[in-house]
């Protein structure tokens, strides 16, 4: 197994205490277009703030469910299933996903998310 590969499990395994330490400071991160959190960031504090934050913040129980991680080197690809409850509505969601982490020197330099946006904003409304 990748040190890669390694990486980007335990960064779902261990959360955000695993993920931080793991972005490159200048990390470009990209949550899909049509989700509601969508748009690339650049940095961990804008990445917390504009993402993780909210999450928690709106979101009972939110988390990201992998079923596969596949390995190809500095390419990373995690597939899965979001899952969680919105707050204001109290409506749960199960939306999948794909995430494509690049990786460099033992750091996420770049991350972006395909996700099934129909089912968050259904909830959401």
């Amino acid at each position: 197994m990748s040190t890669n590969l390694e990486l980007i499990k335990n960064t779902y395994l261990l959360g955000p205490a695993a993920l931080m330490p793991a972005l490159a400071p200048d990390v470009e991160w990209t949550e899909a277009a049509g989700f509601p959190y969508g748009g690339t960031y650049r940095g961990v504090d804008e990445i917390v703030k504009n993402v993780f934050a909210r999450l928690g913040s709106e979101w009972d129980g939110f988390k990201a469910d992998v079923e596969n991680v596949h390995d190809a080197g500095d390419t990373i690809v995690a597939t899965g299933f979001y899952r969680g409850t919105f707050r204001k509505t109290n409506r749960p969601m199960e939306a999948s996903f794909a995430h494509v982490f690049t990786l460099k020197d033992g750091k996420i330099v770049r991350f972006v998310q395909y996700v099934d946006s129909r089912k968050v904003w259904d909830a959401m409304e």
